[in-house]
């Protein structure tokens, strides 16, 4: 038998062949599930993981390396002299025990041949489950359990029962009581804490999958919040338990737990001290952790004051505030989709769009298409070259020397200037340039009044009947289509009524949903918009502003 002095049985976690070595350890572990303790090298190559069966492979296995092996690769089949020699070097760490093997021994030779059988020893098994519970605990996902909030009130009104009763409370009915008690909510706290920290990870995404992310987002909203108003429910109804337990006197229940628990503890080494100091130490020991115990479920469900709210109401703060996250998130991917992006998103979608160009010339294209850039015809152009071009229409493709030229003075080719020297050239006058934007800029505002004054309604109409029978002008759809983008915008998942104001405050439009199965269209100028049928009222600001002036 090899004894192994200084057990190191995660070294082979840094060893060239961490591969080779998960496997095997591996192979004894799933052995070690059939309750078979030895095998020999020709068992552990026909358990050997392979692509083609259904074992799993050592990527799977809690002993194997995140750094080192292929994920989903079954590893290569060594020959015997390799698994032998990865065999002994596991001996060596302590991972194996290695004993003489005699039970195959029919001639003198094999007598003679060293021949060995490996179990795993306890050093070994240690480390296995030490790396499982570590891979399980990264990949924990956590879940908001209603189901563990319903078990924690039943088990705390059972345990009312025994503390309420005049009589001493029965010692095993109280300590299995108390036991589910502390599992259930253990593994409450625990999966809580998980998922806020995973849905935190899935808020703060960057990039990827949007789409999923909004088709998973209504679904994630529906369950926290059904998971929200559970906790406020079973919350205070636990916390009311608590309080009626700790009233009828939670001191006997847990010194009943704690009495037998202590009926099975270790003797002293102290000869000294007799059965009864030791029973009365270990009870003393038990109390103290079931008033830990009781101590944190209290918190976690009773708030102290002001200034220590429970648990249980910060985890609620908490899923409140990941829902408004979410909601944000989602209100961001919509500003992208609608084009509300900055300029960083644009330019990474524009770098998108050139590593998926198929060859140069399409490369080529969507930079111009992007940056709007053309042949010059010319640094400068003066209007007698601009009026001929107008005039000619000519398309962006034309050359150069089919195009009007461009006459240039003289004096530009030998001094590089126009000007002439001597007096200055007279000023410019620009009043009539200045009265035709006036102009324009009026006439565009009185367009805007009259498309608010046609959209404007008397009160709620519903959304088929709000163009009427003649539809909506160009203006007045355009000007629609942002106030109604804007209400839509604002409305809260799961909310069928919204209020919104144009972003210049000077249309406000309220909307409820009819029926979401209903969809009904609007005709316009620019073509048919369709949608769910809604009760619209749409309020032309600047005229009740007017109308309280002149009041």
């Amino acid at each position: 038998m090899t004894d192994v002095s200084t057990p190191q049985p995660f070294a082979y976690l840094g060893a060239p062949n961490v591969q080779l070595y998960a496997t095997v350890l591996a192979v004894f572990a799933r052995a070690k599930q059939r309750f078979t303790v030895h095998l020999r090298p020709e068992d552990v190559l026909v358990d050997w993981p392979r692509e083609s069966d259904g074992t799993d492979s050592p990527a799977d296995s809690p002993a194997d390396s995140p750094a080192d092996s292929p994920a989903g690769a079954a590893p290569p089949l060594p020959d015997t002299e390799m698994l032998v020699q990865a065999l002994d070097k596991l001996v060596e760490w302590g991972n194996l025990r290695s004993d003489a093997d005699t039970g195959r021994v029919s001639t003198v030779e094999d007598f003679n041949r060293a021949r060995k059988i490996y179990q795993l020893t306890r050093h070994g098994q240690a480390a296995l489950a030490a790396i499982d519970h570590y891979e399980q605990a990264l990949g924990q996902r956590g879940r908001l359990q209603t189901v563990a909030l319903a078990d924690i009130a039943e088990q705390l009104a059972a345990l009312l029962v025994h503390a309420e009763a005049p009589a001493p409370p029965d010692q095993a009915g109280v300590g299995l009581l108390l036991f589910t008690l502390t599992e259930r909510f253990t593994g409450l706290a625990d999966n809580a804490e998980a998922f806020m920290s995973s849905l935190r990870r899935a808020v703060d995404f960057t990039d990827g999958a949007e789409d999923a992310f909004l088709a998973y987002k209504d679904r994630l909203i529906e369950y926290i919040d059904k998971f929200i108003a559970d906790l406020a429910n079973r919350g205070a109804q636990i916390a009311g338990l608590i309080e009626r337990i700790e009233t009828a006197g939670i001191g006997r229940i847990l010194d009943a737990a704690a009495r037998r628990d202590a009926v099975d503890a270790v003797p002293e080494d102290d000869a000294d001290s007799g059965a009864d100091d030791a029973y009365a130490a270990a009870v003393r020991v038990a109390a103290r952790d079931w008033e830990n115990r009781w101590r944190g479920l209290r918190e976690w469900f009773v708030s102290t004051g002001t200034r220590r709210p429970s648990q249980a109401r910060l985890l609620r703060n908490a899923a409140v505030s990941g829902i408004t996250n979410l909601v944000n998130t989602v209100a961001a991917l919509n500003e992208r989709r609608g084009g509300r992006s900055d300029r960083s998103a644009d330019l990474r979608a524009l770098a998108r769009f050139f590593a998926q160009a198929p060859d140069d010339a399409a490369a080529h294209r969507l930079w111009r298409a992007a940056f709007a850039l053309a042949p010059a015809r010319h640094l400068t152009i003066d209007a007698q070259t601009e009026d001929a071009w107008e005039a000619a229409d000519y398309p962006p493709g034309t050359p150069w020397a089919d195009a009007e030229p461009m006459r240039i003075s003289p004096r530009l080719r030998e001094t590089g200037s126009y000007e002439r020297r001597g007096a200055p050239n007279r000023a410019i006058d620009r009043d009539a340039g200045r009265r035709l934007l006036a102009a324009e800029a009026d006439r565009e505002a009185a367009e805007i009044a009259e498309a608010r004054r046609l959209l404007a309604t008397d009160g709620p109409v519903l959304l088929s009947e709000l163009a009427g029978p003649d539809g909506l002008d160009l203006r007045a759809f355009r000007l629609f289509l942002s106030v109604l983008g804007d209400a839509l915008a604002a409305r809260r998942p799961g909310a069928t009524t919204t209020t919104a104001t144009s972003g210049d405050g000077s249309m406000e439009i309220r909307l409820k949903l009819v029926d979401a199965d209903r969809v009904v269209t609007v005709h316009t100028d620019d073509g048919v918009l369709s949608g769910p049928e809604h009760v619209v009222e749409i309020v032309d600001l600047t005229e009740h502003a007017r109308q309280a002036a002149a009041r």
